[in-house]
């Protein structure tokens, strides 16, 4: 394999069946990686060439064709080629009640034993469904590609969703839910490490190991994704990518934009585009 020849992202956003929006991400990652953040959503993905590794709950692991890599809501976890040839995948966002509705759990939270699945025919349907969905069918075709859309997931439930209590993600510690809330609290002038350490009765280094070990990630890089979700947020509300770089915090446009596409692999303008023009199928 020669490798991919350069990294792009496509984010696109559908209504399949006239139900909630989902959103759709079709990329190619050769130099560029995934900082550390979290999805409200489920991320469903398949690895379709090369090679990708994603670190999730403290440990690396290692996604090619044939896998399925499941991330649930409000779980750190980063991407990146394992290999310098790059890698390409196509991923969905379903939200954890769709997931529940199809396991016949409404209200329960849906969880997976692991992080990648050797699924290699689901793997496919799955890749066959998200094309579809991307290229905003319509038509005679709507029917069709909402009843895959929802049997693809059906059957990933029903295959590798495991038994586990209802409620959110892992809790969050007393440290880390205090100096988020101080730095969402401040977001375009947060106060300094030493100033929320202090506060809390801690070292700097004891802060920012606590926050590391609760959140999977330093709090400055919780931050970024923080104000990205900010930004994120605006621009579904029809916000213009110029407005927003001082609203959440950042620098200038092109540390937001950075930031951006980091978390999201899109720009903000891409993802505003995608948003504001929503496809049914």
């Amino acid at each position: 394999m020669t490798g991919l020849p350069k990294d792009w992202a496509v984010w696109t956003r559908v209504s399949a069946g006239g139900g909630p929006a989902m959103d759709l991400m079709h990329a190619q990652l050769v130099r560029r990686s995934y900082a550390p953040h979290m999805h409200e959503e489920f991320a469903v993905g398949a690895c379709t060439v090369g090679r990708e590794v994603v670190c999730y709950r403290g440990e690396a692991h290692y996604a090619g064709p044939g896998t399925l890599v499941v991330v649930e809501p409000e779980e750190v976890h980063t991407g990146a080629p394992a290999r310098r040839a790059g890698f390409a995948y196509r991923v969905m966002y379903p939200s954890a009640a769709l997931l529940g509705e199809l396991a016949g759990s409404p209200g329960r939270r849906t969880r997976f034993r692991d992080l990648v699945i050797h699924d290699p025919p689901l793997a496919r349907e799955l890749c066959a469904v998200h094309a579809a969905m991307a290229r905003r069918t319509g038509g005679v075709d709507a029917l069709e590609v909402e009843a895959r859309l929802c049997g693809v997931l059906a059957t990933l439930v029903r295959r590798h969703a495991v038994p586990g209590p209802d409620g959110q993600a892992r809790p969050v510690g007393a440290v880390a839910h205090r100096v988020m809330a101080r730095l969402g609290d401040q977001v375009v002038d947060p106060p300094s490490l030493a100033e929320i350490a202090a506060g809390l009765g801690l070292s700097r280094y004891q802060l920012v190991r606590a926050f590391r070990a609760e959140v999977g990630m330093p709090p400055y890089a919780w931050l970024a994704q923080h104000r990205v979700a900010r930004a994120r947020g605006l621009l579904e509300r029809g916000a213009r990518p110029s407005e927003l770089a001082a609203a959440v915090g950042f620098a200038d446009q092109a540390h937001l934009t950075r930031w951006f596409r980091r978390v999201l692999g899109v720009t903000p303008g891409a993802f505003r585009n995608s948003v504001q023009d929503i496809a049914v199928v």
